[in-house]
């Protein structure tokens, strides 16, 4: 990999030059386990109602025909759109993966496009995971390149996720350098993704990610052709990091690239929510659990978190929606507290029940120094209950279930992607069992096609 070039120009050269038998086994393997978790999360959104607006504009304005595949209907398009589509349904259960310090969630948006890229073009299972690792390991670094400051404003997932997606489409498609660059370029001018939606309960945020793919998607298709982009569109002085970020660190763009394996990093969800909710909902359920509470014994839960999980959830006073619910503190511990989960169907079917409501109004968030210290490289979750019976109890939870270092097993990975399809009605759970064993294997197709059969019913 050169050096001597500027940032921008280094990332390009790493992820156009990686090749699969430079990445770690072990990293392979977490790429394989984050690939078939997305699998699930993707078929997910099929009963959201923005995901099915995007599917159905897609309809409208796309080909009808291709060999790209929309997961949630299994019917065929051009590469463009059916990442689009994928992508929008795969950040939709709020069930996709995160990666901790630059507080991104990449499956969203480097699968969605590599797949796409790789039914259209029949690229191997290999060339399209080590796109999925370059479009991860870049991606992220811009995550942490734009920093704390950026997420106050901007949703990481829908700018940086550009970015990765541009890159793993590029790599997909074999782009050489200088054209990745170029990719880059075009994908960092289009990068966008506010917060502000979540007061109004906006369906914006699966907007983001369907964006991000499609246009990274499109990055990389118009530099193949020779169109240009600005080639220091990260670290130029009217680049993203100026534009979007007060404390942008371009060290950060190369940080031990090709050394430090940022997508082994990488952590799944565990409950259905916000990942900012699920360090306090795991130390306030080992509290339950060990100490055999139920809701009507808890007068007040004050949770400390880091000043991230305030800027994000701190905008939802009163969920409105499963959606919003999703980003609610209170909320998250209420169904914790009555029902022992806070799982899809929980959200779906329980978070306006009164129990749950009245539970949401005793659950408080206050800053804590050392966790926001610890963040965003560690998300550390810190709950103190007080009882009906005048107790005070506290737990700390320093790995969530979901990080590296409490992860899920592959069968609890298969458990969840079977959960979500057939609750989405997207696949039945004979059908998800059937092609599991495909998707773990799918670095060993020659050519990859379809991931799900034709439909066998009216699902």
């Amino acid at each position: 990999m050169k050096t001597n070039v500027t940032p921008s120009a280094q990332l390009a050269h790493f992820a156009a030059d990686l090749q699969y038998d430079d990445i770690p086994p072990e990293v392979m393997r977490r790429a394989e386990d984050l690939f078939v978790d997305w699998v699930g999360s993707a078929l997910s959104g099929k009963v959201g109602r923005p995901v099915q607006a995007i599917e159905s504009v897609a309809r409208e304005v796309g080909p009808t025909e291709g060999r790209a595949e929309v997961l949630l209907s299994r019917r065929k398009t051009t590469s463009v759109f059916a990442a689009m589509v994928n992508a929008a349904s795969s950040h939709f259960m709020e069930q996709d993966d995160v990666h901790n310090g630059s507080v991104f969630h990449p499956g969203a948006v480097v699968f969605p496009a590599v797949l796409a890229l790789a039914q259209d073009r029949g690229i191997s299972g290999k060339e399209m995971m080590t796109a999925a690792v370059a479009g991860y390991e870049v991606g992220i670094r811009v995550g942490e390149f734009l920093g704390q400051s950026h997420y106050k404003v901007f949703h990481t997932t829908g700018t940086a996720g550009t970015i990765a997606a541009a890159v793993a489409a590029g790599r997909a498609i074999n782009l050489p350098p200088e054209k990745m660059q170029h990719a880059i370029g075009s994908a960092g001018t289009q990068a966008a993704g506010l917060w502000e939606f979540l007061k109004d309960a906006a369906n914006s945020k699966q907007l983001h990610t369907a964006k991000a793919a499609f246009d990274g998607t499109l990055s990389a298709l118009l530099s193949e052709k020779g169109f240009s982009g600005a080639k220091q569109i990260l670290e130029g002085a009217k680049g993203m990091g100026v534009g979007l970020s007060q404390d942008a660190d371009p060290a950060r763009l190369t940080d031990r690239l090709g050394e430090r394996w940022a997508t082994i990093e990488t952590s799944f969800k565990f409950h259905a929510s916000c990942r900012h909710t699920h360090p306090a909902a795991d130390a306030f359920l080992s509290l339950m659990q060990q100490h055999q509470l139920n809701a009507d014994q808890i007068a007040a839960v004050t949770t400390r978190v880091h000043q991230g999980a305030i800027d994000v959830l701190g905008q939802v006073d009163e969920p409105k929606s499963v959606h919003q619910a999703k980003f609610s503190m209170g909320t998250v511990l209420g169904l914790l507290a009555v029902y022992g989960k806070a799982g899809v169907y929980e959200f779906n079917e329980c978070f306006r029940e009164d129990q749950v409501q009245a539970f949401r109004r005793r659950v408080s968030m206050v800053l804590d120094p050392e966790v926001d210290a610890l963040y965003p490289q560690r998300w550390v979750g810190k709950v103190t209950i007080t009882t009906t019976d005048g107790r005070e109890l506290n737990a700390r939870v320093d790995e969530p279930k979901g990080d590296p270092g409490n992860t899920l097993s592959r069968a609890e990975i298969e458990q969840k992607a079977v959960m979500l399809a057939e609750l989405a009605g997207a696949a039945t759970a004979d059908e998800m069992r059937g092609v599991l064993d495909s998707l773990w294997r799918i670095a060993e197709h020659a050519s990859v096609g379809d991931l799900l059969p034709p439909w066998s019913q009216d699902l």
